[in-house]
């Protein structure tokens, strides 16, 4: 599972015109599937998503987590970034998790973020979304569980 992190003044996505996410300060979570993954990666996902320290403490470095500020969460499922890229001048989606198999685990992920953390705020899974943020540095890591 890989999830792409940027820290955020404000996110909101957009499906067919109406907002079906959005968060204030805190973390936009791009989620790539893959064809391995299981609720064990869902679960150390969300772990590394509320405890990962990206957020500035009183001296302004990165020693504050999602859950240390309270921060929002919007998960957002992201199908490309199960992409292999390592050749060609086009993306290969083998190691990508198959759709259903995929939403069932976006699902379990979201559910396990609502459950630990608010506010929780996701995209749309299948659903050609409109992404808008406000990054807060900028600061992006790529995290993998």
């Amino acid at each position: 599972m890989i999830a792409l992190i940027q820290r955020v003044t404000e996110a909101r996505v957009v499906v067919d015109d109406d907002v079906v996410g959005a968060i204030g300060a805190g973390l936009l979570a791009l989620i790539g599937i893959e064809r391995d993954d299981d609720d064990a990666n869902a679960r150390r996902m969300i772990e590394r998503l509320l405890g990962y320290r990206v957020f500035a403490d009183d001296a302004g470095r990165m020693n504050r987590s999602l859950r240390d500020v309270a921060g929002g969460l919007l998960l957002v499922p992201q199908f490309t970034l199960a992409a292999d890229t390592r050749k060609g001048t086009r993306p290969g989606f083998s190691s990508a998790a198959e759709p259903a198999r995929a939403e069932a685990l976006f699902s379990v992920l979201a559910g396990l973020a609502e459950n630990e953390h608010a506010p929780v705020a996701c995209g749309r899974f299948g659903a050609e979304m409109f992404v808008t943020l406000t990054n807060h540095g900028p600061v992006t890591f790529r995290l993998e569980a």
